[in-house]
């Protein structure tokens, strides 16, 4: 009888205290969720209208290589659209050959309304120096890299910017990697945003139609976007001598282009050269053409976790064109000395501008490569 009644006694005191934790728990917030809301920044909830929705301009932007592998491999689950689909795989394989032509430009497209919101989101923006008269072809060379290039987007892939009304008569083509022609879809709109290969024989193929065509190359590539970071220029240019070549081989104008801001859109780890880190960057960067720069931004609903870039003013400025004389085969001096002046016009852009747009700057700019 004792036996049962201490057991007795000792369900009555353990369901006394199991009730007790259980109103804690629904009266008092579980301690991780505090500290999560502490140290997330939550957008609040009325924001305006335009500004949800440049937003979602940017976020689409940001995923639409996601949306695009998974539209077309959902399109894929439906045995009904095989043969359509098989007939499209071939001619993009096999028959398309706009991606080195650059003929897919659609004024259209780039015109749409969500480039505009894209835009505004940062703001981006461009500064003109001076007139490029459409009487020859340009060779626009864009720094500094960034982790992904959205002012690049901005203001040549779009009309978002006035880039058509700043500089009419000019057809710009922004180039990226040839493997992102393998994508499925994806690869349409980069066409219609006017987005071609960085490919030489696609940069020969646009320029040799003469006056008024135009080429944007992002100079430092993968290996300047591991080195950006707030604050900073770090650009690598100096063992970049391919553009240039191709500018002298068409009689393109070159055109030195520096965008304030670029930068300091997202944060990224620290991956200082001889750490851990960067070698495997930089290996992944051999074997596969590109590499992946470890980043973080914002969120869709906060504003310090998540992949999307940062709200920070963008703006591209355009300088002086660097007049070229036609040569098939430069030499490697004439090579260089077109380069000197390119940079020499590189950071007369800096210098004149960093006090208004760079004002946050840590160094000033540098050539590390």
């Amino acid at each position: 009888m004792e036996g049962r009644a201490f057991t007795s006694s000792s369900r009555v005191s353990s369901a006394s205290a199991l009730r007790e934790k259980l109103t804690d728990l629904t009266t008092s917030p579980l301690r991780p969720v505090v500290a999560l809301h502490a140290s997330i920044d939550f957008v609040p909830t009325r924001i305006p209208r335009k500004r949800r929705l440049q937003t979602l301009a940017v976020a689409v932007w940001s995923t639409v290589l996601i949306i695009c592998i998974s539209l077309f491999l959902y399109l894929c689950s439906i045995p009904a659209l095989w043969p359509f689909i098989a007939v499209y795989l071939v001619w993009m394989s096999w028959i398309d050959k706009s991606p080195v032509h650059g003929t897919r430009l659609s004024p259209w497209f780039r015109s749409l309304k969500i480039w505009r919101y894209f835009a505004e989101y940062y703001p981006a923006s461009l500064l003109k120096e001076c007139d490029l008269p459409p009487d020859r072809p340009y060779v626009f060379g864009y720094h500094p890299h960034g982790i992904i290039g959205m002012g690049a987007i901005a203001t040549f892939a779009t009309e978002a910017t006035g880039f058509s009304t700043a500089f009419p008569g000019i057809r710009p083509h922004l180039l990226t990697l040839t493997n992102n022609f393998d994508v499925p879809v994806y690869r349409e709109i980069l066409m219609a945003l006017g987005i071609s290969s960085v490919s030489k024989r696609s940069c020969s193929n646009i320029l040799k139609r003469g006056p008024g065509e135009a080429i944007t190359i992002v100079v430092g590539g993968a290996a300047e976007s591991l080195s950006a970071r707030p604050g900073t220029a770090d650009l690598t240019l100096r063992r970049r001598l391919g553009f240039i070549k191709v500018a002298i081989q068409h009689g393109a104008d070159l055109v030195p282009v520096f965008s304030f801001g670029e930068n300091d859109i997202y944060q990224q780890m620290p991956n200082d050269k001889g750490t851990t880190i960067y070698a495997l960057q930089k290996r992944f960067q051999r074997v596969f053409g590109f590499t992946l720069p470890l980043f973080h931004g914002r969120g869709l609903m906060n504003y310090n976790l998540g992949l999307l870039p940062y709200r920070h003013r963008i703006v591209s400025v355009i300088g002086r064109p660097i007049h070229i004389g036609k040569c098939e085969k430069p030499s490697l001096e004439e090579v260089t000395r077109v380069q000197t002046k390119y940079i020499e016009e590189l950071i007369r852009i800096w210098n004149t501008y960093k006090d208004e747009f760079a004002k946050t700057r840590k160094r000033e700019l540098s050539i590390i490569d």
